[in-house]
């Protein structure tokens, strides 16, 4: 079992699309309730199963598996939760770290945010300049959430 440390912010401005590669996602959701995830996810050729437990503050278990394309094509058709979620991925590389900055389609487009994984709760980083408000704590912003209520039907005001 791994464990997932990790926090969210939204992404202002547009200086960070010309950094990186993107790639199209595309994922879908066996289970999605608060205590357990069961995701499937194609990024690019590449598929994966995905389970994760409750998190506790930033941090929560999490088990990936690669899955053959074809089946993870099947699961997302026949057995995940609708409508999918499509988004694109970015991986900037900023201050020894990771940053996936995924900006949203479908029924959650207009909306961008980045993540970046730590190896604990108290590891200190470097923002670049594109990072706006934290919005680790915020529920709305999992994408099990995005699922059920999609950013297009938030009231921004």
């Amino acid at each position: 079992m791994g464990v997932e440390i990790e926090r969210k912010f939204l992404v202002v401005g547009d200086d960070w699309r010309e950094q990186g590669q993107g790639v199209f996602m595309r994922q879908g959701y066996i289970c999605s309730d608060a205590s357990r995830i069961v995701r499937v996810r194609i990024e690019g050729e590449r598929a994966m199963l995905t389970i994760k437990g409750k998190s506790e503050g930033i941090s929560r278990s999490e088990w990936e598996y690669p899955i053959p394309l074809a089946d993870a094509q099947q699961l997302l058709e026949t057995m995940c939760e609708k409508p999918l979620i499509e988004k694109n991925r970015r991986r900037i590389d900023f201050g020894g770290f990771v940053w996936e900055v995924d900006e949203f389609f479908g029924e959650n487009a207009g909306l961008v945010v980045a993540e970046i994984e730590l190896e604990s709760e108290a590891q200190e980083f470097t923002k670049p300049d594109w990072i706006g408000a934290e919005v680790s704590h915020d529920r709305r912003y999992a994408n099990a959430n995005l699922l059920r209520h999609p950013y297009c039907r938030w009231d921004k005001a």
